[in-house]
């Protein structure tokens, strides 16, 4: 059976932690930041975890982990 391969798009964007979760940074931090509170700014800054219901989707395009 051949080798599965990694999707390559969501390897550059999320990382695996030492647990097994993923995290991937917010949304929304790029530009247009002088109308966001800092507090929003903050939080943006911030890595998150990807939710429970879209693992099975990253699991899937990362078969060997990142």
């Amino acid at each position: 059976m051949p080798k599965m391969k990694t999707r390559k798009c969501a390897a550059k964007r999320v990382k695996m932690t030492g647990t097994g979760k993923f995290t991937h940074y917010r949304a929304g931090s790029r530009h247009l930041k002088t109308g966001k509170s800092s507090k929003r700014k903050r939080l943006l800054s911030k890595k998150n975890v990807v939710r429970s219901t879209e693992m099975r989707r990253i699991r899937s395009a990362l078969p060997y982990g990142v």
